[in-house]
């Protein structure tokens, strides 16, 4: 009587160790052959390749996906993510992508260039498209990731790239009348960064405005975008008598209330501060900021959806910027001008 062959249980599937091992290379190159054929030697990738038909090795999904071009996923590169600018532009972000079957890759390029540069490195085979939040490379480095990927410019305008803007002027413009009907003749602009496109447009729009106005008009700063920021402006503006104030961004013009405030300076009695951005935080510190404020989330949304029509061979035939409308947002930080 014969006997029963043996039971045997399910083939364990190769892995990329196992690849490595039989193309004699590390696991990270087998990963990059397959991930970035371009980075691994010619004859070292088709050795990878043999030893992965022979033993029936199959790349993971996103690998796959990568090889046929397409993964789903987008990149949303942000310029600091615990900035609360950025909730309503993610929000909207990620209603466009989901609406399409996309999913959204999220990085912080914790306001330096050079870290947005290497993100995007790590990032970029991984990605169909890319959209840049207000970014702080240089126009010719994002250009040259343009080259590589679709890229939406969020928050500043390229003049051969697709990008997603607020009227910086019209908003401007509406704050500093303002300012000039509460009877301010002086207006201060306290700046953000150096490396920012919207900061160089509010300030042009401050000057021109002021000029129309019959208003004078000074920067200080550059200033980090942030409350602390705020802080330091408004050391420099107890310098002096200063009847209005602009901040760059929201976070500024609450640091500088609360700094004022803690200097004595009564707002809006003493000095009137305008805001931008119109984040949640602008009803929350005492007295409530006036504001110009932006359609961040339809910022977002709209910066997503026209990066997916260029992913699939869109092209619009114009480099004019997708341009989205602001308001004026009084509340009490503003008042009556002294001069």
């Amino acid at each position: 009587m014969s006997a029963e062959p043996a039971v045997q249980g399910p083939v364990k599937a190769p892995t990329i160790y196992d690849v490595a091992r039989a193309a004699g290379v590390a696991a990270s190159t087998v990963s990059r052959a397959f991930a970035r054929p371009g980075r691994v030697n010619a004859a070292t990738a088709e050795r990878i390749r043999r030893a992965a038909a022979e033993l029936g090795y199959r790349t993971g999904p996103l690998a796959r996906a990568h090889d046929a071009g397409r993964t789903s996923m987008i990149a949303l590169v942000l310029s600091d993510v615990t900035n609360p600018f950025y909730n309503e532009i993610i929000r909207g972000a990620q209603a466009a992508a989901a609406e399409a079957g996309y999913t959204v890759l999220l990085t912080d390029a914790q306001e330096s260039g050079e870290r947005e540069r290497e993100a995007l490195q790590r990032t970029m085979s991984t990605v169909e498209g890319i959209v840049l939040a207000t970014s702080r490379m240089a126009d010719p480095a994002i250009r040259a990731v343009a080259r590589q990927r679709p890229v939406i410019v969020l928050n500043r305008v390229l003049t051969d790239l697709p990008c997603v803007v607020t009227d910086n002027r019209g908003g401007m413009r509406r704050a500093v009348e303002h300012l000039a009907e509460l009877g301010h003749r002086r207006v201060t602009y306290a700046a953000g960064p150096q490396a920012s496109w919207a900061d160089a447009m509010r300030w042009w729009a401050l000057r021109e405005a002021a000029a129309e106005l019959g208003l004078q008009a000074r920067r200080i700063g550059p200033f980090a975008p942030v409350v602390a920021g705020g802080a330091r402006a408004a050391a420099e503006l107890c310098r002096g008598p200063v009847t209005a104030v602009v901040a760059y961004n929201d976070l500024m013009a609450i640091g500088v209330i609360r700094a004022l405030s803690a200097a004595g300076v009564r707002v809006p009695e003493d000095t009137s501060v305008v805001g931008f951005d119109n984040i949640f935080a602008a009803e929350l510190v005492t007295p409530a900021l006036t504001t110009v404020a932006a359609p961040l989330h339809a910022m977002g949304f709209a910066a997503v959806r026209n990066l997916l029509a260029h992913t699939r061979g869109a092209r619009t035939g114009s480099n004019e910027p997708v341009r989205l409308p602001s308001r004026l947002v009084v509340r009490a930080s503003t008042g009556r001008g002294s001069g």
